[in-house]
């Protein structure tokens, strides 16, 4: 009787043993093909591929999204135990991840835990107007369109500046965007760096500044922006028409009468441009312009805030190629800088010189030669 329980004893040990080994095999079967999973390259990838995980994404919606984009490895719970694993489950990032041949699920899942997303940039040059920047928004990809159908006024509502107008305002800067993000996104971006811009330079500003508010300075600024590239006569340009304000003249600076042509502006400007009057003709109208003519660096703004000490009330153009000025505190001094300006423009003519506004100083050449007055331009080839 003994014998015959020993016997069964073994029997069961022998079953028990086989079913054991048979689990360890099937285990071991099992984490090889889930291994296999998670670290062998996804096919059906194309080089240049990406996926982009939207807010509310859960991991099913991402692994539904990687079908749709031609991969077909790993079975939904795989997909779960290797998220799991990773600590990425409940914590994919939003963004958008390449999809580069060779990618395996489990360098997938990694990246999109860390979050590293592809980045994009998008630059805002130093004096472009509001139509520059639009421009440039439609031709940014991928970056999302929003504001095409927008005017200027229903932007700054969308921007949460219902009212305001949005030339100058948003900071000259390379800001980096991600796949879903909007050029709503990038302008929120570029509105909040102006305006910390503008804070920290009105904060610094000159105290004897004949500049009323963040706002003219703002205004100001964009037209240094506007009349110099130079970056040392930014300031010396800023201090002119500090003196100008103070004295009641007019700006009489050419950047503001081209804003205020608009589309319509062919490259030069004539006597005719400086005597048609509008909001932002700054020689038919004394003192600032209602509104920003472009959007001001943040060297222009410090410069504005800090304009140069000085006595010049006029300056012209160099005209030999440097893209400098010529200075004058009188206008004696400017009427012969002109005639300077000319004469090199007419010699140089094959080396490109600018030729904007040199119908108004041809002008007053002439008149100049009649003994007549001419205009008092300080920056007339801008």
């Amino acid at each position: 009787m003994a014998e015959k329980k020993r016997k069964r004893g073994c029997g069961c040990l022998i079953v028990i043993v086989v079913l054991l080994a048979a689990l360890a095999a099937a285990g071991a079967w099992l984490w090889q093909r889930y291994d296999a999973f998670a670290a062998t390259p996804m096919s059906g990838l194309e080089k240049g591929e990406t996926l982009l995980v939207e807010r509310g994404d859960s991991l099913p919606t991402v692994v539904r999204k990687l079908r749709a984009a031609g991969v077909e490895v790993g079975e939904p719970m795989q997909w779960r135990v290797l998220a799991k694993q990773l600590g990425a489950a409940g914590r994919l990032q939003v963004g958008e991840y390449a999809l580069e041949p060779g990618t395996s699920p489990r360098a997938l899942l990694i990246a999109m835990r860390d979050g590293k997303i592809i980045s994009y940039r998008f630059t805002i040059v130093d004096g472009w107007n509001m139509r520059d920047l639009r421009a440039a928004l439609a031709r940014a990809t991928p970056l999302k369109q929003q504001i095409g159908q927008l005017d200027d006024s229903a932007l700054m509502k969308a921007l949460g500046h219902p009212g305001q107008h949005p030339e100058g305002r948003f900071l000259p800067e390379t800001y980096q965007y991600t796949g879903g993000d909007t050029d709503l996104d990038v302008l929120k971006r570029a509105y909040a760096a102006m305006d910390k811009a503008v804070a920290a330079a009105w904060a610094a500003r000159d105290p004897n500044s004949v500049l009323k508010s963040p706002a003219e300075l703002l205004i100001m600024a964009s037209i240094v922006e506007k009349e110099t590239g130079i970056p040392e006569e930014r300031a010396q340009i800023a201090g002119l028409f500090e003196r100008r304000l103070k004295l009641g003249m007019k700006l009489e600076t050419d950047p503001t009468v081209i804003y205020g042509i608009g589309a319509a502006y062919d490259g030069n400007i004539r006597k005719r441009d400086l005597q048609t009057d509008t909001p932002y003709n700054t020689y038919t109208r004394v003192g600032l312009p209602p509104t920003p003519i472009a959007m001001p660096g943040l060297a222009a703004l410090k410069a504005t805030a800090n304009p140069a000490p000085g006595d010049a009330l006029f300056f012209v153009a160099s005209g030999d190629g440097s893209g400098r000025s010529l200075f004058a505190a009188t206008y004696a001094q400017h009427q012969a800088n002109v005639r300077i300006y000319l004469q090199r423009y007419r010699q140089n003519q094959t080396r490109g010189q600018p030729e904007e506004g040199k119908a108004v100083l041809e002008e007053a050449a002439e008149a100049t030669d009649a003994q007549a007055p001419a205009p008092a331009s300080p920056g007339a080839t801008r």
